[in-house]
């Protein structure tokens, strides 16, 4: 008669850092140093302890690390708008920054831009334990007198007007509004007429009110701006009316897609671009070379300002010295889509 038996199996030992050093060479601390993403380890030293730890599958305990040095290397996002091409490219390159920087990401997406959402999203990233948080949502009424940012915890807004005390960093929407305005204008156009993004953006107010100040300094009348939705079919509907008035030979429209709205409808029209009417676009997104004629636009550096944003953020968490903010350039990208007026 045989017996079942059962043989106890002890549990395999996870390698320590003790493991790690012996097998590098170096000291415990040195492999602490390494594991915590501190800068001041030799790069040869470094690539040695980080082999080693590869073969003998030593993983660092992270809430060992944040109980020892009070931080957890982790950052969290709050997003609105996965759809935008400016969110997601600016998200984009907050993540390479972060990995590069030894910090991972938790991200909250926010359906709706609203007190209670963002106060929720808050909630959430404090039970992830996060070290720093940067807000990505571009909506007039998540000022200072709607939303109370968390106190204790560093924050850092991508935004072109929130009046926080935190850093601020975005493009310099005023700027790239100049640039589209007086490279028309320089063209001999009398005016710029204007398809401005939505009343509760932030972006869309800035390039605004850039554009009629720039028509203002240079001596030219302001016409009423046409309001769309940021997308092509509002950029269309405003186009068909432009294409009616024989006043119009140049718009500026606050993005590139209602800017290939707006060609769509003069194309419609029998009018042709630029030699009737001139276009300028925001953006530069990788469609924008590809439109007929090519879109003349303006650049935004969404991964200079991920980047900044995070730089900003590890910073404050790191407690080194930086400037509350920072608004990144703009740059004209000039293409076929203007040229002088001929009527």
């Amino acid at each position: 008669m045989m017996l079942n038996q059962t043989v106890e199996v002890a549990p395999r030992r996870e390698p320590s850092i003790m493991d790690v050093a012996r097998e590098a060479g170096v000291s415990a601390q040195t492999v602490s140093r390494v594991a915590t993403g501190k800068n001041v380890v030799r790069p040869q030293t470094r690539e040695k302890v980080v082999e080693a730890m590869h073969r003998l599958g030593y993983r660092p305990n992270g809430a060992a690390r944040a109980l020892k040095s009070g931080r957890y290397r982790n950052i969290g996002v709050i997003m609105f708008s996965l759809s935008s091409y400016g969110n997601m490219r600016t998200l984009e390159a907050i993540a390479g920054e972060a990995a590069r920087v030894g910090y991972a990401l938790t991200l909250i997406p926010l359906g709706a831009a609203s007190q209670s959402r963002v106060s929720g999203a808050f909630a959430r990233l404090s039970e992830q334990a996060v070290d720093g948080i940067v807000i990505l949502i571009e909506a007039h009424q998540l000022n200072e007198s709607d939303i109370e940012l968390p106190q204790g915890l560093p924050v850092v807004v991508v935004d072109s007007n929130a009046q926080y005390d935190q850093p601020v960093v975005d493009t310099d929407q005023a700027q790239g509004a100049r640039l589209a305005t007086e490279h028309l204008l320089d063209m001999g156009h009398r005016t710029v007429w204007h398809v401005a993004g939505p009343d509760e953006s932030f972006s869309a107010q800035r390039r605004r009110e850039s554009w009629k100040a720039t028509l203002h300094s240079r001596g030219a009348a302001a016409p009423e701006a046409l309001v769309g939705d940021w997308s092509a079919n509002s950029g269309r509907a405003a186009g068909r009316e432009l294409a009616l008035r024989e006043e119009v030979t140049a718009v500026f429209a606050a993005n590139d897609q209602m800017a290939l709205g707006v060609m769509h409808a003069i194309h419609e029209a029998g009018l042709r671009i630029p030699e009737d009417i001139s276009v300028v676009g925001f953006d530069d997104t990788p469609e924008s070379a590809s439109f007929w004629p090519a879109l003349t636009t303006i650049r935004q550096h969404f991964d200079q300002v991920g980047v900044a944003a995070l730089q900003a953020l590890v910073a404050a968490i790191e407690d080194q010295p930086r400037e509350r903010g920072d608004l990144v350039p703009t740059e004209l990208i000039v293409r076929r889509s203007t040229a002088a007026p001929s009527r």
